[in-house]
């Protein structure tokens, strides 16, 4: 061994600090395949295992401030791929890998970690339909857990303003991708059960890789969904894609255009259905007024025969008495749809934008993104914005600004 002196007597201590030189200027950096073994993952949050083939063994830690990063659980029998530096461990005269990246073999890392978390929380109960609530028909407020600059904040706004303009859309601005994602969605999911002023909640983004997509993968957020007392679909990116939120959630929504379709009715259907109920009325007493017809003549034939034409010039007139409250009756009923169809209408009309902006109100969106304008000071100078009117638009230029503030 290079550096050694045949006639020095050596401590055990500095044997294994010249071979743990040796091991690692040698080593730096190597990739290893094996199967995992004699795994403990330490209080102190490091990972002790041994990689093992037909052959031998290798033993193998990986230290916290690596191993956070892991989207999967290391287990026994688990074949893995393993990067690090070879070293020797002195107080036990053993050396080892100190491993600073891990990744399962033949599969990905995602794919092992999304299949180790369903099969847990399967398990567990969490995507029994049992625990599953239905979602409310006709809700009157809808929250929101998303990103506030995502496209999906917008197609959701969107598909409820133009099927349903009365109900008001409550959004809780959150991290959809990237570290930290997981727990703010699960707390947006628990302040919106705080606030209990909603009557469904819509939790997702648009698309995106399957990093992108992950954190909708994470405990956490499947745990805050499972024990959230108000209904959730779950709108996680494209209709192909698919998350441990989908199973846990009430209802699974291809996207987040289609979840706003699933809490907005479309008014004009609605129209459409009450139209078909007021004819289905009708039919109903036609059918009812043919049936007494039917009986009186039943009756009128056994009477005529026993000679009594006065009892019969009676019935007669009582069925008239009939008929003409039936008729009243009807006429009655479909005014009173009449009133409720028009107040609907008056309703819906005075929710609509296009009323708004009959009062001498503007919509102004800022070039060339159109984000929606609500207050000065969300402009600067020379922005070019578009205004929208009850009839047509403009194109202007900021000059000024002004906000309340400074009077």
């Amino acid at each position: 061994m290079r550096g050694l002196q045949e006639d020095k007597v050596y401590s055990v201590s500095e044997i294994n600090g010249l071979v743990r030189n040796l091991v690692e200027d040698a080593f730096p950096s190597v990739w290893v395949e094996g199967e995992i073994a004699n795994y403990v993952r330490h209080s102190s949050g490091h990972l002790y295992f041994s990689l093992r083939d037909e052959q031998g063994q290798l033993r193998a830690v990986m230290f916290r401030g690596r191993n956070r990063y892991l989207r999967f659980e290391p287990e026994n029998g688990l074949g893995v791929l393993a990067r690090g530096a070879l070293s020797v461990y002195e107080r036990g005269g053993q050396y080892q890998i100190i491993v600073d990246v891990l990744q399962p073999a033949g599969v990905g890392a995602l794919e092992l970690a999304f299949q180790q978390i369903r099969s847990r929380l399967e398990g567990e109960g969490l995507f029994d339909p049992a625990h599953k609530t239905s979602i409310p028909k006709f809700p009157q407020r809808v929250g929101v857990v998303t990103s506030p600059t995502g496209a999906a904040i917008r197609d959701i706004v969107q598909v409820i303003g133009r099927r349903a303009p009365w109900i008001q859309v409550i959004v809780r601005p959150t991290r959809v991708q990237g570290e930290g994602a997981a727990a703010d969605i699960s707390c947006a999911v628990d302040e919106f059960n705080e606030y209990g002023g909603v009557e469904v909640l819509i939790v997702g983004r648009g698309g995106g890789s399957a990093e992108d997509l992950w954190p909708f993968n994470e405990e956490t957020v499947a745990r805050s969904i499972f024990r959230s007392r108000i209904p959730i679909i779950s709108a996680v990116g494209h209709e192909i894609d698919h998350s441990i939120a989908d199973l846990v959630a009430d209802l699974r929504a291809p996207t987040p255009s289609a979840a706003a379709e699933l809490v907005a009715p479309d008014r004009r259907s609605l129209d459409r259905e009450l139209r078909r109920l007021r004819r289905r009325q009708a039919v109903a007493m036609v059918r009812r007024v043919r049936h007494a017809e039917r009986e009186f003549r039943m009756v009128a034939g056994r009477w005529t025969s026993l000679n009594l034409g006065t009892a019969i010039a009676q019935r007669h007139q009582r069925v008239d008495e009939l008929l003409n409250r039936l008729a009243r009756s009807v006429s009655h009923r479909l005014d009173v749809h009449r009133r409720d169809v028009g107040a609907l209408a008056s309703r819906l009309n005075g929710v609509s934008p296009l009323a708004v902006l009959a009062r001498g109100y503007c919509l102004c969106r800022r070039r060339p993104d159109m984000e929606m304008i609500t207050r000065a000071g969300a402009l600067a100078r020379e922005d070019e914005v578009v205004l929208t009117f009850h009839e047509g638009e403009a194109v202007c230029s900021v000059g000024e600004i002004r906000t309340s503030r400074e009077g």
